[in-house]
């Protein structure tokens, strides 16, 4: 059931015996793509490591998973049809460089590597947090500084917006990165989110 404000996300429960465990980014996304081919979503994943985890304060900690402490929460899987061919994405999709032209966050964790570029974002709420907007050189480098802790938000050259669709077209191919794993150019991204799509024990 999708996350509504001020509600409480997640229930305690130990992770069952026999399911998988990832534990970065990349291993979630190749968990749940494999799952989602098979028609078998919802499933439900230990995770250990990577950006994901970080948003939802896991602690990495293996032996946690098999306890009655450990949190089991539904997570949204984003879809972005590059070009007319899907990739779902766990955690991020990055278009262009940070603040820089034709640049895109769009965000399913709070972080991205050291940078805090969803403040916002929640991946149980039905929604994807994105920025978009372009700065000058100086400013790109002080907004990058800044994402670190999330204050790049607020500012006047930059959008910020969540929501459950987005459409990107671009008059020239722009670099994407999906969960930091995959590496492609795109002129035209549509994304969608799959609402509770998964479940993840940290």
């Amino acid at each position: 059931m999708t996350i509504k404000k001020g509600s409480e996300y997640g229930r305690l429960a130990r992770l069952p015996l026999g399911s998988p465990v990832a534990s970065s980014d990349a291993q979630l996304r190749s968990v749940v793509c494999g799952a989602r081919s098979e028609f078998r979503l919802p499933i439900t994943v230990g995770l250990l490591g990577g950006d994901l985890c970080r948003t939802l304060g896991g602690s990495g900690d293996a032996s946690r998973l098999q306890t009655p402490e450990a949190l089991t929460v539904p997570v949204d899987l984003p879809i972005a049809v590059i070009d007319g061919s899907e990739y779902p994405f766990v955690a991020h999709l990055l278009i262009g460089r940070p603040f820089a032209k034709d640049f895109a966050a769009v965000m399913n964790a709070q972080w991205l590597g050291p940078l805090d570029l969803g403040p916002r974002s929640h991946p149980g709420d039905g929604l994807v947090d994105v920025t978009t907007g372009s700065l000058p050189w100086a400013q790109r480098r002080l907004a990058r500084r800044r994402a670190h802790s999330g204050t790049h938000l607020p500012h006047p050259a930059l959008e910020h917006r969540r929501s459950s669709h987005e459409h990107f077209i671009f008059s020239a191919p722009v670099p994407v990165q999906v969960d930091s794993v995959l590496h492609l150019t795109a002129t035209e991204i549509v994304i969608r989110v799959e609402p509770d799509a998964f479940f993840v024990v940290v």
